[in-house]
């Protein structure tokens, strides 16, 4: 039975108040946002301001945080009721919560982020807050479409690219949260359990085999003599099987 690869994304059942979301959003944008630390990933201007983050610092936009850290809220979060309201939905540990705002041409380069995809034990979602049809998101190829007040889990071990190509800035909450009970009963009621387990790795090849032989025939030891068995003995059913 073949296992699923896992889900690239999905629309959750949350729909917020678009106004309410830009009512706190030009409270934010009067203060100060930080650039995003991977200068090399990105061209134009990619800013960033952290709602929770350690110490309070909205400075700290760090995607993951250090293990264990406890996040606090920042300054910039007391500001913001309706954010307070939109974040008390998601009933699991965060991560990390920012607001991350992507200038007109500006563009994020194609990407991969490490483990954070939901068969990691953790996931990320974007509440997008101002955004438009000019902005291409292309996550494993597939452009997706995510429009104001809507939440989507985006499993960013896949390549991933953003790049807006309007006239006006494009602003997401963006949400990195631990995976718990609350989490696996609300995925798991929207794709089966099994899309959100990791893929088993390719089986190693006939050739893969055959050097692991020769550097365990050099060894020349039982233990590798007995491994050494053990993979002729693979081989030999795998040609029996093509047969």
């Amino acid at each position: 039975m073949k296992v699923p690869q896992p889900i690239r994304h999905l629309k959750l059942p949350f729909r917020f108040n678009e106004e309410l979301l830009i009512k706190d959003l030009e409270t934010v944008m009067k203060l100060s946002w930080t650039p995003h630390f991977n200068t090399s990933g990105y061209d134009g201007s990619w800013n960033s301001i952290a709602l929770y983050a350690k110490d309070g610092d909205p400075a700290n936009i760090l995607a993951m945080q250090e293990p264990k850290v406890i996040l606090e809220e920042t300054p910039v979060m007391k500001l913001c009721p309706y954010f307070q309201e939109v974040l008390k939905q998601f009933k699991c540990p965060f991560l990390s919560v920012r607001l991350l705002k992507l200038d007109p041409g500006a563009y994020i380069k194609p990407h991969r982020d490490h483990e954070l995809g939901y068969e990691n034990y953790n996931f990320r979602l974007h509440i997008p807050i101002t955004t438009h049809k000019e902005i291409e998101f292309i996550l494993d190829g597939e452009p997706l479409q995510m429009l104001p007040g809507e939440c989507w889990y985006t499993n960013v071990n896949y390549e991933h690219s953003v790049a807006n190509k309007g006239t006006t800035s494009r602003v997401h909450l963006v949400i990195d949260g631990e995976r718990n009970t609350w989490s696996d009963k609300l995925f798991f009621s929207l794709a089966p359990k099994k899309s959100f387990e990791k893929p088993l790795p390719p089986p190693p090849s006939q050739e893969t085999i055959k050097r692991t032989i020769e550097e365990l025939e050099r060894m020349n030891t039982p233990v590798a003599n007995q491994l050494i068995a053990q993979m002729k003995e693979q081989l030999r059913r795998e040609d029996t099987g093509n047969r």
